[in-house]
């Protein structure tokens, strides 16, 4: 093991010429610390090249290296490949998140340890003293400044250990494409097919107006919802009141006659003048905040609370949001009554339910 220490040279010592090619790199670099009063306390090698402790050390950040590269790409191949839409059921759909947060931890402990393996038992220690110089360099410094990285480069020991440079590259570049992938992961695999974003379970199938049903599958009737009351609605399809359809929940409000005709003007001003069924009106319970259940209603002031951030819309004026965060309005479902009598959805929702999102028309 080799130890090198510079003592502070006398501040009467003529500069060495640096182009003098009989200098090494380390001659360079001593030159330009004496030159910016600094003094190299201690220099030391860990390990002496070429050992066999070396090669141990060599072999074992290459191996935290790699298996940064392999935990990686598993991430990608998570990302892309593994199924990740929600399923009735203990599929491997609920593995993904799992799965991603795995793979990802495992790839950057790879990277923090092979890093600190490198630098704490592989490079050399130095200490050093230096004192605070202002003002621009000149053309010498710049050369010293260079030859000063230089050095540093070849003290990291990739050209003699070139399994430590293959390792690195191998570990780093799918670690690179991990960061990359959410922001390119709609041109893997469209987040919106089947247009799922956009559409909630109250879309009529094969042309049929779909029900609206109570958690255990009845349906309604106007006469089930008394005057002032309300009424946690879910479409009658099949696994409609589950959470394959969690966009789909809806609060059924019967209002009073004077706040009806309240509602009623307030929804021909947007042109939603037929989304009403007599007194009747339905409102999706998903705040358009941060997607909590907007349930707590209060029949004097017909004002509709979210319980987590405490958003407040005013049902009499389209779920206006009149206090709180969020700041849109909350989407109205389009009611009537079916010839047996049961609310049902004249269409889908026209506007995105939940949470704004870039994407929103």
């Amino acid at each position: 093991m080799s130890t090198k220490t510079e003592q502070h040279a006398p501040q009467d010592r003529e500069p060495l010429d640096i182009h003098d090619p009989r200098l090494s790199r380390f001659d360079i670099v001593t030159e330009g610390a004496r030159r910016d009063d600094i003094e190299i306390v201690h220099y030391e090698e860990q390990v002496v090249p070429g050992s066999k402790a070396e090669r141990r050390l060599t072999r074992t950040v290459a191996a935290m290296f790699l298996l940064t590269g392999l935990a990686a790409t598993a991430f990608l191949v998570v990302y892309i490949w593994w199924p990740w839409e929600y399923e009735p059921g203990r599929g491997g759909d609920k593995w993904y998140t799992p799965l991603l947060g795995l793979t990802l931890g495992i790839a950057l402990l790879g990277i923090g340890f092979g890093i600190l393996t490198w630098g704490k038992k592989l490079l050399p220690k130095e200490v050093s003293i230096q004192d605070r110089h202002d003002g621009p360099g000149s053309a010498e410094d710049r050369k010293i400044t260079g030859e000063t990285m230089l050095y540093l480069a070849d003290e990291m020991g990739v050209r003699r250990r070139p399994l430590l440079g293959v390792s690195l590259v191998a570990g780093l570049l799918p670690v690179g494409a991990v960061a990359a992938a959410p922001l390119v992961g709609g041109l893997i695999s469209n987040p919106h097919k089947n247009n799922q974003m956009f559409t909630t379970g109250f879309a009529p199938q094969d042309g049929k107006k779909i029900r609206l049903v109570r958690e255990d599958g009845r349906p309604i009737r106007p006469a089930d919802v008394s005057a002032g009351g309300q009424l946690t609605v879910f479409p009658g399809i099949e696994h409609g009141v589950s959470n394959k359809h969690a966009d789909s929940p809806t609060l059924l409000i019967h209002l009073r006659e004077t706040d009806a005709e309240k509602s009623r003007q307030a929804n021909s001003r947007v042109g939603h003048g037929d989304y009403m069924w007599g007194n009747y009106a339905a409102y999706s319970k998903i705040c358009t905040h941060a997607g909590c259940p907007a349930s707590l209603y209060e029949q004097q002031t017909n004002r509709l609370l979210c319980p987590c951030h405490q958003s407040q819309f005013l049902i009499t004026d389209n779920a206006r949001p009149v206090f709180g965060p969020a700041s849109r309005r909350l989407p109205q479902l389009p009611i009537e009554v079916d010839e047996d009598g049961f609310f049902v959805a004249k269409s889908d929702y026209t506007e995105t339910v939940g949470p704004d999102f870039w994407e929103r028309p």
